[in-house]
């Protein structure tokens, strides 16, 4: 079957009939069953993949709010909005306790899509929504969502490490994206990269001052999440060196299967519990 023009999957530019890279970004032409073109397509769009990670993440601070929602609303007006402890943690709430004591290493992924409380889980979205899309940029949207979720796991592995008991949000994922983009401006040089290394280098100075001002943050999480962040944005490279590929989509596919079926079974769980279960002592 003869080929026809198609869009560019990652910059939207034109391909025509028989090119399998883009002449402009060396991204290999789109092909497969409908539902890989529709991830293709979203990946494509670096800012409507950053989207659809902050609606994953709203959708579950809503259910975690559901969950708990006896404990939530015996609170006070300033815990209105803030998870009950024994929701984040049937819901994957990671740490020491839950990752070496119990082996819920699940829980390395789930904790980056739980937040605790309405401030939290602003500040965070407000940092995705404007680093996801720069970095989608540079490294192609499928490399920035490996990143992302890879990251999001250092981050909370440093914290076991660390022997930080409970922790969740999204900030190590967050965090993980400033270092891959604090890699790229070191890496690539000249003007613009100059101008990147000063803008991220802002960024980490600004997340140590805030980290050891603030009570309750997760410090190890931040730092192992930027490490994880420099460390896989020179691993899988970056568009400008590196053109997407084939495996970089399949990558970001696994992370994305892997995460659907983590976050779906920690909601199954949740939703099996009874209301006087969700009210104990915060126990695993």
């Amino acid at each position: 079957m003869a080929e026809n023009s198609t869009l560019c999957p990652q910059c939207g530019a034109v391909m025509e009939p028989g090119e399998e890279l883009c002449r402009w970004c060396g991204t290999s032409r789109p092909r497969g069953g409908s539902r890989l073109r529709g991830w293709r397509a979203v990946a494509g769009d670096g800012a409507r993949l950053v989207q659809w990670i902050v609606a994953a993440n709203v959708l579950f601070y809503l259910f975690s709010l559901w969950v708990g929602r006896g404990e939530m609303l015996d609170g006070s007006p300033l815990t209105f909005l803030s998870p009950s402890q024994a929701s984040l943690l049937v819901l994957g709430a990671t740490g020491y306790v839950p990752v070496v004591e119990f082996g819920r290493f699940w829980t390395l992924v789930a904790a980056s899509y739980l937040h605790g409380g309405l401030l939290h889980i602003f500040f965070n979205m407000m940092a995705l929504r404007q680093i996801g899309p720069w970095v989608a940029s540079e490294f192609g949207a499928s490399r920035m969502f490996v990143i992302y979720t890879a990251s999001g796991v250092s981050g909370y592995l440093a914290s076991c490490l660390a022997g930080v008991p409970f922790t969740i949000g999204a900030s190590a994922a967050v965090c993980g994206l400033i270092g891959a983009l604090f890699y790229f401006g070191k890496s690539r040089g000249g003007s613009y990269g100059s101008a990147v290394s000063r803008v991220v280098s802002g960024w980490l100075i600004s997340l140590a001052i805030f980290g050891f001002v603030m009570p309750g943050i997760n410090n190890w999480g931040h730092g192992g999440g930027i490490v994880g962040g420099i460390v896989f944005g020179w691993l899988l490279g970056y568009r400008e060196r590196r053109p997407d590929r084939g495996w970089h989509l399949l990558l970001a596919l696994i992370c994305l299967a892997l995460t659907i079926a983590i976050l779906a079974t920690s909601a199954y769980l949740a939703l099996t519990l009874s209301p006087a279960d969700l009210k104990q002592p915060a126990t695993i």
